[in-house]
């Protein structure tokens, strides 16, 4: 009983892990986005963030008014019922 309680402690010690370092992921790609974005070059924006973002990972760029958003949504396979989430937001640089 203790060899299995243990064995749980630390997949979930590794699920937390893994969840962080996917947030970080998804923070950074979603910045590098909406940067890329309102310089006006959302298909750069949307690749470069598909190079930063956890593997799957849904990216979207959106317009709202004078700023950019941008979104990354990525599912843990360790935690599948967590979805790690990131957004930023840019205001849209003259010209872009």
């Amino acid at each position: 009983m203790g060899i299995a309680a243990l064995v749980v402690v630390l997949v979930l010690c590794l699920a937390g892990v893994t969840a962080m370092s996917m947030q970080v992921r998804c923070v950074d790609a979603a910045r590098e986005a909406a940067r890329l974005a309102s310089r006006g070059d959302e298909r750069s924006a949307v690749d470069a963030a598909r190079r930063v973002a956890p593997v799957g990972a849904r990216i979207q760029v959106r317009r709202d008014g004078d700023f950019l958003v941008a979104t990354v949504v990525a599912h843990s396979k360790l935690l599948p019922s967590l979805d790690i989430a990131a957004k930023a937001v840019s205001a849209v640089e003259p010209g872009g």
